[in-house]
């Protein structure tokens, strides 16, 4: 049956969905600014007993992977996050009806694009949220991060609430 949503709509949930992306790529992109504009690098501003605000560059991916390499990593990254964030736009296209789907993809899109803003210009992503407990801390991270993590914990209950298919037996499966 062929598809009879109109071409408008299409474009307009699309759109939509879009808009999330963006909303979060750009509050990322101010939060980044009003620390640059506050913090110098390695200063530590105690939030609370467990919270603090620090600048840090990160120049690689996740807890600082490959951060030590000569600079190639940069590219790598950024063309790695951009092709990524195509396909979530592709998904978030197809799923455009739902809800915690498209949603997910759209804070996992907006957080690429916000890091790959700070790659583009300075070379290294802006960390900046620093939480440690009992002498033990997890690795400065930024609203991108943030952003993309909850957008994979939502993706992951979305696909866990989704109705399973039944698999075909082997004997009725295609050649």
């Amino acid at each position: 049956m062929p598809d009879q949503e109109p071409a408008r709509k299409k474009i307009a949930l699309l759109a939509a969905w879009l808009a999330l992306a963006v909303g979060v790529a750009v509050l990322d992109q101010i939060s980044k600014a009003a620390i640059l504009a506050r913090i110098s690098p390695g200063e530590i501003l105690p939030v609370t007993g467990f919270f603090d605000l620090v600048l840090l560059f990160n120049r690689g991916a996740a807890f600082s992977l490959l951060a030590e390499h000569s600079g190639w990593q940069r590219w790598f990254f950024t063309v790695l996050a951009l092709a990524v964030s195509a396909w979530l736009i592709v998904l978030i296209y197809q799923y455009r009806h739902e809800r915690l789907l498209p949603t997910s993809f759209a804070l996992i899109c907006g957080g690429a694009i916000g890091n790959v803003i700070d790659r583009i210009q300075i070379g290294a992503v802006v960390d900046f949220l620093y939480l440690h407990l009992a002498g033990f801390g997890w690795p400065a991270f930024n609203l991108a991060d943030s952003a993309i993590t909850l957008g994979v914990i939502l993706m992951v209950i979305a696909q866990l609430r989704r109705p399973q298919q039944p698999v075909a037996p082997q004997s009725e499966r295609p050649a």
